[in-house]
């Protein structure tokens, strides 16, 4: 899995950058909007509330922001009505991509989306095409040099995580959805910080890219990720950390 977690700093990183220019806000608030209109606006009960919320504490989002995408969500206040849809497709050289969507016209959506993906050598697929090919997990990402191995692997062992394993500069923890806040907190709790920790959609496989496909699949994952309406994007391309680590310095 060489290279994953570099590509999810480098996007964490890149996400601080753009919430400068309000990018990263506008998500954060549409999923705060959507988790509390599903779920309720209790954060205690409602876990993806409390894990939006937590996403965008991290990002220095004002707490009076917050607190609106809350009540928009339960109709405290008025606002617009995103609905959540997933996409699913491929890129260039083969890899899944798969995409979560909050918008308040699919239509419009899509057809960007699909456009986004013919430019860059791939394409939109149907429902079920690649999202099987992925499984849901919480993951957190933490540096090598902010924590010893067998210290890390015993804490986060303790407080209910699943798997530790090493990806070149980094340590990959996983868990299960409902774990996740367990083991977040618990790294807290231990003064360390991850550079990642989301719940995500972890591919079961990978698809080694070089090259021409590897600049083409980044490409193609920050154009979407660019789109004011795509939350989240999932693929699972394979790049070695020193050329991933290259093209994003290019950039």
């Amino acid at each position: 899995m060489s290279g994953h977690s570099k590509w999810a700093t480098i996007k964490h990183k890149k996400g601080a950058a753009d919430a400068r220019r309000g990018k990263v806000f506008t998500k954060l608030i549409k999923e705060i909007t959507v988790a509390a209109r599903i779920g309720g606006g209790d954060p205690d009960a409602n876990p993806r509330l409390r894990t939006a919320i937590t996403a965008a504490k991290a990002e220095n989002m004002p707490a009076d922001n917050i607190k609106r995408a809350v009540q928009k969500g339960t109709g405290e206040l008025p606002g617009a009505t995103y609905e959540e849809l997933v996409y699913e497709g491929y890129g260039p050289g083969g890899v899944a991509v798969m995409l979560e969507v909050a918008t308040d016209n699919k239509n419009r959506t899509i057809s960007e989306i699909r456009h986004i993906f013919t430019k860059n050598g791939g394409n939109l697929g149907e429902t079920g095409s690649v999202g099987w090919m992925f499984n849901k997990k919480g993951y957190l990402v933490v540096e090598k040099d902010k924590a010893d191995e067998e210290k890390l692997l015993n804490l986060v062992m303790e407080a209910g995580a699943e798997d530790l394993q090493d990806d070149g500069s980094n340590w990959e923890i996983f868990t299960a959805p409902n774990d996740f806040h367990k083991v977040a907190e618990a790294l807290k709790a231990a003064n360390i910080m991850p550079a990642v920790a989301e719940i995500s959609m972890i591919p079961q496989s990978y698809v080694k890219l070089t090259g021409k496909s590897a600049h083409q699949i980044l490409r193609l994952s920050e154009e979407l990720e660019d789109h004011d309406d795509v939350q989240h994007v999932y693929a699972n391309f394979d790049i070695e950390e020193s050329e991933l680590h290259a093209l994003a310095e290019a950039k």
